[in-house]
């Protein structure tokens, strides 16, 4: 390939040091540029650092490419330091939008955050929380006693969302899931798969008595009364992956390990 037929590719790594090796042998081979000027961003690290990357990229319509340089790296692709070019040239692309999140808290405070995994709201103090779920305004569930509860998208769904028994959504299938965190009440009540337009909002019973967290992709909110919760359309990553080896590939594999 011709130098001036290379794609400009800005490389970000996590603090480890095996990310940022990595990163420096890179810069080395094919220079860098600011993630605002590439044709394709390398994020090299682990699962966490590549939320991290599409979260401060979101504004840029740049493509991802991970790389693993962390321990499970479930959106990041094999790490290797030969052929980055001609991997880059084969990739699959996934694309997703995050989850948008409208928190109310005690003290009448609005935060909004975005999340591409999950939202999940989790009991501050030892007593069970207490949760009234609403889709589309409506009422489906009066009172919800648990340690907490999630909205996944198909990204997430292998994350803290299987960890909670959710199930796991096929990339594309235009569905969210809402798991419950060690529920008390209903029993039995497993949560429930819902349209990706739907709109959950969580209102919590007692509040002060029971305080209620909101986590974003581990951006957090204390003392929640009210979170609203649903896919954000006008905001899309994508997602770069080597051939065989996507998200839909690996959402099957998790299935049969």
């Amino acid at each position: 390939m011709h130098k001036s037929d290379r794609k400009r590719i800005a490389f970000l790594a996590s603090t480890a040091e095996l990310a940022q090796s990595a990163r420096n042998t890179f810069v080395h081979q094919f220079g860098d540029c600011d993630s605002s000027e590439a044709d394709v961003i390398v994020a090299l690290g682990g699962d966490g650092f590549m939320l991290q990357t599409l979260h401060l990229t979101q504004h840029l319509n740049v493509p991802v490419y991970g790389m693993n340089r962390g321990t499970v790296g479930f959106l990041m692709n094999e790490f290797s330091q030969d052929k980055l070019e001609q991997r880059l040239s084969a990739t699959e692309v996934a694309v997703i939008n995050p989850l948008r999140m409208r928190a109310t808290c005690t003290d009448g405070s609005q935060h909004t955050e975005l999340a591409i995994n999950e939202v999940s709201l989790l009991r501050q103090g030892p007593q069970a929380a207490k949760l009234q779920i609403f889709v589309d305004d409506r009422l489906r569930l009066s009172e919800l006693a648990c340690d907490g509860a999630l909205v996944a998208t198909p990204a997430g769904s292998t994350a803290y969302n299987y960890s909670a028994h959710g199930p796991i959504l096929p990339i594309g299938s235009e569905v969210l899931a809402l798991t419950a965190m060690a529920a008390f009440r209903p029993r039995r009540w497993r949560g429930a798969v819902l349209p990706k337009a739907a709109k959950v909002r969580f209102e919590v019973i007692e509040p002060v008595k029971r305080p209620v967290m909101a986590d974003a992709d581990s951006r957090s909110v204390q003392d929640v009364v009210s979170v609203e919760i649903e896919s954000a359309g006008d905001i899309t990553h994508r997602l770069l992956f080597d051939p065989d080896h996507g998200l839909e590939e690996r959402l099957i594999q998790e299935q049969f390990a």
